[in-house]
């Protein structure tokens, strides 16, 4: 512990030469780059931020979905306290308003001086690495109208929080806060067709995709074909991340902004999977984080607990802006930070399908409350149900090919209300410990305390029958009879009491 304390060094803030601050936002990816230990590709330019900067190896985000997360990020507050938990929620008719107190970071940063950005960090690049305007999409995804970069955020708030795309437009010797906003994991989806293209892309920048054969998955999936294949081809959107990164740094580089920068870099959470995104366990929560910048001990590496959340009041702190009372992030680069004993994290509806899962996470053990125990782990999700892996599975299933293991962790008909891990020797939690009476006691303090922060974040009632059916009109009579009938489905079961 005193090891770690000493590398907590305060940044010097000059009133002349304040750091500008660039955040790294990446899509559906958890910490698969080489300074974490991933050896099937090489990651050269994340890996050269955590030489030269602080990677954590303990960062959690407190929601497994891009809007929750984002929304959490964004303010430097939990989701659940702000009630922006649902995925894609206040999107209807019935809005979602931030309590009075709380402010988006992007606008402190506005009010001290600082030019807000948020897009590609490369003026002729989007968010994918490619150039503006190549292939088709929604306003604001694939090169068509606006260059800002994803918010996705559940709540109501102004626009004018960001002056631009890019840093480009501030004025001379003016600070900047800047997001870059990559989409990570999600380069790989798509139609059949798309992920042809995705792989020819890779071949075209890169060389040569990654070799299927020699991707490691979690136990628990099968090391069948369609599986190998996405799961290599994510590899690939971590190495075409990579590149973007470099980019942005060698532009950073050339105009003498790289040594007053300090850069974070971050995904909002694991690989899009099963078992990952959406969900609580390392798998969907645990993610990369690397702080480079002045100040910052090269080649350091903390491993303490962290939240997502902490990344707006460390960054307000190393422009001099000081950290809002109200703000429950913490600044983990302070002088005499102490450090979290707990990282807390929650699951919500997610699109048409409603959940409810809590989870904290110990030094050596992860809790995890689910809620509606009666219902399965791949509860219907249009979403989920229409990506390639997760329909072999399903067949898999069906035709009785899966492991045992499998079939139980991800087929079960219902859930344990309760799960325990030791994340030391049970790298995937497949081995839950919440009914071994030889951890009765830690099972009871893990409760205890998840109920204690519980109430500290002012953990939200359900959601009521109203905001669902104000947020479920954006996806009625759109010709997918599939989320229709999941929507009826829910009603049903929380009518049942699941």
């Amino acid at each position: 512990m005193r090891a770690l304390l000493c590398l907590i060094i305060p940044l010097t803030i000059l009133a002349a030469e304040r750091p500008n601050v660039l955040w790294f936002v990446v899509d559906d990816m958890s910490a698969n780059f080489g300074c974490y230990g991933e050896q099937a590709i090489a990651t050269p330019n994340v890996d050269r931020l955590a030489k030269e900067g602080m990677r954590f190896s303990r960062a959690y985000v407190t929601a497994p979905v891009c809007s929750p997360c984002r929304s959490a990020l964004i303010t430097g507050m939990y989701q659940t306290t702000i009630g922006a938990h649902n995925h894609r929620s206040g999107r209807g008719e019935l809005k979602i308003h931030l309590p009075a107190e709380v402010t988006p970071t992007p606008k402190l940063f506005q009010q001290g001086g600082y030019f807000t950005c948020i897009g590609s960090g490369l003026p002729d690049l989007d968010f994918r690495g490619l150039p503006y305007g190549a292939g088709k999409g929604k306003k604001g995804k694939a090169g068509a109208g606006s260059r800002l970069g994803k918010t996705d955020y559940n709540f109501e708030w102004d626009p004018s929080i960001y002056d631009s795309y890019d840093w480009a437009g501030r004025k001379a010797g003016q600070p900047f806060f800047m997001q870059v906003q990559l989409h990570g994991g999600k380069l790989r989806e798509g139609a059949e067709a798309a992920r042809v293209q995705f792989r020819a892309r890779v071949v075209r920048e890169l060389g040569a995709g990654t070799d299927p054969a020699k991707v490691n998955l979690p136990p628990y999936y099968p090391r069948d074909p369609v599986l190998l294949q996405d799961w290599a081809d994510y590899l690939d959107a971590a190495r075409l991340t990579d590149v973007h990164v470099g980019r942005v740094l060698a532009r950073l580089e050339k105009e003498g902004l790289l040594a007053n920068t300090l850069i974070v870099f971050m995904t909002d959470h694991g690989i899009s999977h099963a078992r990952g995104k959406q969900f609580l366990y390392e798998e969907g929560a645990h993610i990369p984080l690397v702080i480079r910048g002045p100040g910052i001990p090269a080649g350091a590496v903390r491993s303490d607990l962290v939240e997502q959340i902490d990344l707006a009041a460390l960054s307000l702190a190393a422009a001099g802006l000081g950290v809002p009372s109200w703000m429950q992030g913490k600044d983990i680069l302070a002088p005499g930070y102490a450090m979290r004993e707990e990282a807390y994290s929650a699951r919500d509806r997610c699109d048409e399908t409603t959940e409810k899962i809590r989870s904290l996470r110990t030094d050596k053990f992860i809790y995890i409350r689910n809620f509606h125990p009666e219902r399965p782990h791949l509860q219907p999700c249009a979403y989920k149900d229409g990506k390639q892996i997760v329909q072999q599975l399903r067949e898999l299933h069906a035709k009785g090919k899966l492991s045992e293991l499998s079939e139980k962790l991800l087929f079960s008909p219902t859930r344990p209300r309760e799960e325990l891990y030791e994340l030391a020797n049970d790298r995937w939690q497949v081995r839950n410990l919440a009914e071994d009476l030889a951890y009765a006691t830690v099972l009871s303090e893990h409760r205890r305390r998840l109920d204690a922060k519980l109430f500290a974040t002012k953990d939200p009632a359900p959601e009521s029958m109203a905001m669902y059916d104000s947020d479920m009109k954006v996806y009625l009579g759109k010709g997918n009879p599939e989320i229709e009938h999941n929507i009826a489905q829910m009603k049903k079961w929380a009518a049942e009491g699941k």
